[in-house]
């Protein structure tokens, strides 16, 4: 599967299929990551996963740039199966997620709780002069492209899958193993 990253300006193919662009950490730069997300799941015909998606860059990239000093970001989305994406911000500042329980009357503090609620898993990749914050979605089984598809025709349905397992809450570290590196 090939991928172009049609309406970004400046992104990155980052290998089976991803992309990526770094984008300063300014405010401004969130609407950027909802279109790079978006236009690569248009792209893939993963419609079904845009909103919670550009929830989850809205949030980690807002975590970025309000928590760090960084100048800049890299945003990038892969799709690592035929029904998991991952979407990941990475920064050069050493400060690791906290999730927190914010008071009622706290107007922030739950972007965490947000990503913990609408992504499948996440977590971070700590790495040596960087880190990676990320969280996985998967496709709904049934829908096409997903492992629920009908197989090979005659009609005949796949078995159901396995009812998930309990989702436990908070960060969780990856197998990313990709250098993503950004400039503080």
């Amino acid at each position: 599967m090939k991928f172009v990253c049609e309406a970004a300006a400046r992104p990155a193919c980052t290998g089976a299929p991803g992309c990526a662009e770094t984008l300063p950490c300014e405010p401004e730069s969130v609407r950027r990551a909802r279109s790079l997300i978006t236009s690569a799941l248009n792209v893939w015909v993963i419609e079904e996963l845009v909103d919670a998606a550009t929830l989850i860059v809205d949030e980690l990239l807002t975590n970025t740039i309000e928590h760090t000093h960084c100048r800049t970001a890299r945003v990038t989305v892969r799709r690592l199966t035929e029904d998991r994406v991952r979407i990941g911000v990475s920064d050069a500042c050493p400060g690791l997620p906290l999730m927190e329980s914010p008071g009622k009357d706290a107007e922030n503090g739950r972007g965490l709780l947000l990503v913990d609620a609408l992504s499948e898993r996440w977590g971070y990749d700590r790495h040596r002069a960087w880190k990676a914050v990320w969280a996985e979605l998967r496709l709904r089984a049934g829908r096409p492209g997903s492992e629920g598809r009908r197989k090979h025709g005659m009609g005949k349905q796949p078995p159901p899958p396995p009812p998930p397992a309990p989702k436990p809450s908070g960060p969780r570290p990856g197998p990313d193993r990709e250098p993503i590196p950004a400039t503080c």
